[in-house]
């Protein structure tokens, strides 16, 4: 699998999501779970949209979901119509966030000590440049 760029991307990705649930860990979170609260902090969102921020399909959201409310950290509300949910999350979850994050900012500094700086930064505009294009074509 010498040109399967597929493979190459999935176990970066794999790596780098080890490292960080790891980290996580002791603030009883995961990546995923990191990720969600910290998107869904910024403004309540419809789980629809959440789902398009996070570039999750809406069906493994509303499943991801499942023990963040059942940890108290979001809640769902009415939105702006009968069927839409807009989550957000609550003063437990932002203790939560507040715990993590520096457990989240030691990963991530201890990824850049390991690829360089400009290492790092070539890395994310080569992915931004990948997930743009791909984007393009979906659209």
């Amino acid at each position: 699998m010498p040109r399967c760029t597929c493979f190459r991307v999935r176990k970066l990705t794999r790596l780098m999501s080890q490292r960080y649930d790891q980290a996580l860990a002791p603030a009883g979170l995961n990546l995923n779970q990191y990720s969600i609260l910290r998107r869904a902090d910024a403004v309540p969102r419809s789980i629809g949209e959440l789902a398009l921020v996070l570039g999750m399909d809406r069906t493994t959201l509303s499943r991801d979901l499942k023990p963040l409310i059942a940890a108290g950290w979001v809640d769902t509300a009415p939105g702006e119509d009968a069927r839409q949910r807009r989550v957000r999350v609550t003063a437990a979850g932002r203790r939560t966030i507040a715990r993590a994050e520096p457990l989240w900012l030691g990963a991530q500094d201890d990824i850049e000590r390991r690829l360089g700086t400009a290492g790092l930064q070539a890395l994310h505009e080569q992915l931004d440049l990948a997930i743009g294009h791909l984007k393009e074509r979906d659209a």
